[in-house]
């Protein structure tokens, strides 16, 4: 837990926090769908198709730390792989989209397939 010094040096304002979440949330919830569309066209069936989602969705996650977290996050001499800086939890972050964006994923996953293959 941060100390009332560090707090002063460098304040985390949970608006700006929960601004972030939400932000994440939106482009994995965008992507699902995107992904489902083309996990559809490209016909993918049971494993391969949850498959599909679960490694572009990790891809898009690290995609995201590299270009909007990582620069700023390492300047300001946190670890590799540290989002406290702009995220409440590290498992927020790196797997918070992997269960949020499933519903949409399935959902254009099955309707693309269906129009794709009838």
């Amino acid at each position: 837990m941060p100390t009332e010094r560090e707090l002063q040096i460098a304040p985390i304002v949970p608006e700006s926090v929960m601004h972030n979440t939400k932000a994440l949330s939106n482009l994995q919830t965008l992507t699902a769908s995107i992904f489902g569309a083309a996990a559809g066209i490209l016909g993918l069936e049971s494993y391969s198709g949850f498959l599909f989602y679960f490694v572009f969705t990790i891809l898009t996650t690290v995609l995201f730390y590299t270009i909007r977290v990582a620069p700023t996050s390492l300047k300001a001499g946190h670890s590799v792989f540290d989002t406290s800086r702009y995220f409440r939890t590290q498992y927020e972050f790196w797997t918070g989209g992997l269960f949020n964006g499933l519903a949409g994923y399935i959902l254009t996953w099955t309707l693309f397939y269906g129009l794709v293959r009838a």
